[in-house]
């Protein structure tokens, strides 16, 4: 199984939920049965790392995101990836729009797994650092709700 994690420019909120996700994924022994990416929806920084701030407040938590390269979503991700979730609505309508029509089906936003069915993973690049431990906060709480879904999805198609 293939996901990818989507914001706008990959440099906070995705690379964060991929970076977390990663360590959830070895946490329940998923690790050799899901790859995980993350890309953003514009090519604002291509090819750079993440934001230093989100990359400091994730490593506090453990998570070392400091490898991870900003890349921007790519037509074959629609069909390459088994899910594509979203950071925000925003997000989900570019990703819509951008899909083609037998793919979307694979859309979804991420907080869907934290039990915030029309939430969004607010932008923390503007703000302070308040901004970035609630990003993780609320990334913690859906991978951990994205791990549960995807053993209980390999569980069905093995």
């Amino acid at each position: 199984m293939k996901i990818l994690m989507v914001c706008t420019g990959n440099i906070c909120r995705s690379p964060t939920a991929e970076g977390v996700f990663r360590q959830v994924l070895v946490e329940n022994s998923l690790d050799k049965k899901v790859a995980v990416d993350s890309a953003g929806t514009h090519d604002y920084h291509v090819g750079e790392a993440p934001d230093r701030r989100a990359a400091a407040h994730a490593l506090k938590r453990g998570y070392d995101i400091s490898a991870l390269r900003a890349r921007q979503v790519a037509l074959e991700d629609f069909t390459e990836f088994d899910l594509l979730l979203a950071m925000d609505r925003g997000h989900l309508d570019i990703l819509r729009r951008m899909s083609p029509q037998e793919c979307r089906y694979k859309l979804r936003l991420f907080l869907e797994f934290a039990g915030r069915p029309n939430a969004d993973v607010p932008d923390p690049y503007y703000g302070g650092a308040e901004g970035f431990e609630q990003v993780l906060d609320m990334v913690e709480a859906a991978s951990r709700g994205l791990a549960i879904h995807v053993r209980d999805y390999l569980r069905v198609s093995t």
